[in-house]
């Protein structure tokens, strides 16, 4: 019998088929009008297409590979003992909420989620039975909750994280609100890792609002690029005193 293997789908699909195709379609232009000695307009749609195409490549690392290895890196470097309650707003298929599952074998991880937005095949089903296939399904609870309105008690949870979810509320007030609850569910002592490759200052002075202290914005690097340099993610660190 095949054991089953977890499966994360992927961000945006839409905007990655966009992007690999109109690199293949503006290629194929371009051949077409270096056939017909119209080079200018071939080399401009040549330098399109190789951007597009580029775009498609680092969007493809980025939700396959590079999101990742990324997390992996920031969980480990928080060094966490084991025992620590964690919370994943916008969990999704829950790449990054059983990664830090695997961290506290001797603590609890809980998904957060509304099981909706633009990654394939989102659905709480899809992330129950990855934490089965990742082995962390005795110590993962999954909630459908609105992250702008929690209903978690205050400091609750040691570690709060968060990967491309927050950018999801429409309006600068709900995604404020989002914020503020990840704070207030956060435990004195407590961290908070969010990563967005939108409006991550916002989130920081919101935070600063709070109280938080140790409050940071840094710059994820290429891989975890949605499509180029345009799209880069940022990761915002902050804890509670």
């Amino acid at each position: 019998m095949t054991e089953a293997r977890a499966s994360y789908g992927v961000d945006a699909p839409l905007v990655l088929i966009g992007l690999s195709v109109g690199g293949v379609v503006e290629l194929g232009l371009a051949a077409a009008c270096f056939a017909a000695g119209w080079t200018i307009l071939a080399v401009i749609l040549l330098i399109g297409g190789l951007m597009l195409v580029a775009g498609a490549a680092f969007f493809a690392h980025t939700t396959l590979r590079g999101k990742f290895l990324v997390w992996d890196a920031e969980l480990d470097w928080l060094g966490l003992t084991g025992d620590e309650h964690v919370l994943d707003l916008g969990c999704g298929r829950g790449l990054v909420l059983l990664k830090a599952a695997k961290r506290v074998p001797a603590g609890k991880a809980t998904g957060a989620d509304l099981w909706t937005g633009d990654q394939s095949g989102n659905n709480r089903e899809a992330a129950l039975a990855n934490a089965r296939a990742e082995g962390v399904a005795d110590r993962v609870e999954l909630v459908t909750a609105d992250m702008r309105d929690l209903p978690f008690e205050d400091a609750t949870f040691d570690l709060v994280v968060s990967s491309l979810a927050v950018h999801n509320i429409p309006d600068d007030a709900g995604r404020a609100a989002a914020v503020r609850e990840a704070f207030r569910v956060l435990r004195p002592g407590g961290r908070l890792r969010l990563a967005d490759f939108r409006h991550a200052p916002q989130y920081a002075a919101v935070l600063r609002g709070c109280g938080a202290v140790d409050v940071e914005v840094r710059d994820l690097g290429w891989r975890f690029w949605y499509g180029g340099p345009h799209a880069r993610t940022a990761m915002v660190s902050a804890s509670r005193p």
